[in-house]
């Protein structure tokens, strides 16, 4: 008999993420490469293993070959146990019906028996497409030291920026009185993360509601949370001080990138304390050629510089011919930079080739402005491709 686990994480994975355009065309958005040698999920998965959490759904849908086999057992986060680990979840056919997920809340819901089956108190959901490091063991204290139904993640934001958000009013004790998605007149600066901690038995009481509600739009920020406060339930704001950003958009996972770099930068990955885990190939050491120059960039293993790269990040196997001249760019595995090339603010997929003397983006200094090359695109000797221009499809080489 299998000692049932106190709290067990569901991350929701199954977003398309049209906001990313080229780079989610044959991924999911959790999928997609990050700071040299990561994938966006891994740090929500690291997360987990390093709170103590041991049991983890992983919610997918869209594009769930790549992710599927990225997880697989869960070992490089240490998930691969007999009772608990990590779980892929996709939508399946049940007694009732069979369908996509068609919400943040509908997926839970089409999951609970996973929940069920550990006789879990507590759970975590959460999103696969944030990078942060968080210990959602403090974060279940504060939930069981209030005697909460519902705990909600916030960060503080700068009021100008408070209408992307949900925003949440709270008293003095941090308890929530207060909801609104995306207000246009925000009255607090408390943002959610989207990182919920829910008593089971309340959870799936507002699920099934939900559920049974042709009206709803089967969504966490639009029903549940606000049904939930409309009720009058215990909520409670768990007030999250680190770094934390949401790379759903092409500038923001740009942005993330460059965070990384720096003598101090901004967001750190070198911290052995709060590791975060990977499954990466292994490649050879990156090789940096007599005339190769790298100023404040990340070179994961296996590159090849033999021309100049300054303030990027370039994952394993990219190679920069002799000549080209790589800045202000995130560069993922197996792409080429040809001889004699200019590359500046732009964000190139897996497997690219660009030939010689080509000159791809410009000095503009704005990520809303990102150069986007899709993964496996060919770009021929001489082209010019201009700031801000994304191609999403493989072209094929004009020579």
């Amino acid at each position: 008999m299998f000692k049932k686990k106190e709290c067990v994480a569901m991350l929701l994975a199954g977003g398309q993420g049209s906001r990313l355009y080229a780079l989610t065309q044959k991924v999911a958005k959790p999928a997609v490469p990050f700071g040299g040698k990561y994938r966006i999920i891994d740090f929500p998965l690291s997360n987990c293993t390093n709170s103590g959490i041991d049991t983890v759904g992983v919610l997918t849908q869209y594009q769930p070959m790549l992710l599927n086999e990225y997880i697989g057992n869960g070992l490089p986060w240490d998930l691969d146990r007999t009772y608990g680990g990590v779980k892929i979840l996709p939508p399946y056919q049940g007694t009732h019906s069979a369908d996509w997920y068609k919400g943040t809340a509908n997926a839970i819901y089409q999951n609970m028996q996973f929940i069920d089956r550990y006789d879990a108190e507590y759970v975590l959901i959460l999103s696969g497409d944030h990078i942060y490091k968080m210990d959602y063991a403090k974060m279940l204290k504060f939930h069981k030291a209030n005697n909460a139904d519902c705990t909600i993640a916030v960060l503080d934001v700068p009021i100008e920026e408070a209408s992307r958000f949900g925003i949440l009013s709270v008293d003095d004790e941090q308890k929530i009185f207060k909801f609104s998605e995306k207000p246009k007149n925000p009255d607090s600066t408390k943002a959610s993360m989207g990182i919920y901690i829910f008593t089971k038995s309340k959870l799936a009481e507002y699920l099934n509601a939900d559920a049974a509600d042709p009206e709803s739009s089967n969504d966490f920020g639009k029903n549940i949370i606000p049904n939930m406060l409309k009720a009058g339930e215990r909520m409670y704001a768990y007030e999250f001080e680190g770094y934390w950003k949401d790379v759903g958009t092409i500038s923001s996972l740009w942005e993330a990138n460059m965070d990384l770099l720096g003598e101090n930068p901004i967001f750190s990955l070198a911290d052995e304390k709060w590791r975060i885990y990977t499954r990466h190939q292994v490649l050879p050491p990156q090789y940096v050629g007599c005339d190769g120059k790298i100023e404040n960039s990340i070179i994961s293993e296996g590159c090849e510089i033999y021309g100049t790269v300054k303030n990027s990040v370039l994952f394993p196997g990219v190679k920069v011919m002799p000549g080209a001249v790589v800045r202000d760019s995130v560069v993922m595995s197996g792409t080429v930079i040809g001889e004699g090339t200019e590359l500046s603010y732009a964000l190139i997929d897996t497997d690219v080739t660009i030939g010689a003397k080509c000159r791809v983006g410009g000095e503009v200094g704005n990520s809303e402005d990102i150069t986007v090359l899709g993964e496996g695109t060919v770009i021929a000797d001489g082209e010019k491709i201009d700031a801000g221009v994304m191609i999403p499809e493989l072209r094929k080489d004009k020579k």
